[in-house]
């Protein structure tokens, strides 16, 4: 996620970001969001989440308050699956 600064001043953005962390927090609480990053490169953050479905995790994002309001860009959604290095060695 990226904030869009280039839209919105940083007033714009301080009167929803306790908005935005209760929504996270929430979604943490219902194991949606499994952990959750600031970027030091832009403002934004790193969400990983919790979901059946690339249209289910589509609709978690969609669903935050800044997104709501046209504040954030959603750069990617990368679709993860286990590593198979911490699965059982074979025989």
């Amino acid at each position: 996620m990226r904030r869009r600064t280039e839209a919105f001043s940083n007033e714009e953005f301080e009167r929803y970001l306790d908005d935005e962390a209760e929504a996270v927090r929430a979604m943490y609480i219902a194991r949606s969001v499994r952990d959750i990053w600031s970027r030091d490169d832009v403002l934004g953050a790193v969400l990983m989440l919790e979901a059946d479905s690339l249209q289910e995790a589509e609709q978690l994002v969609a669903s935050l308050p800044l997104m709501r309001r046209g504040m954030l860009d959603c750069e990617r959604l990368v679709p993860l699956r286990g590593y198979r290095g911490f699965g059982p060695l074979s025989a």
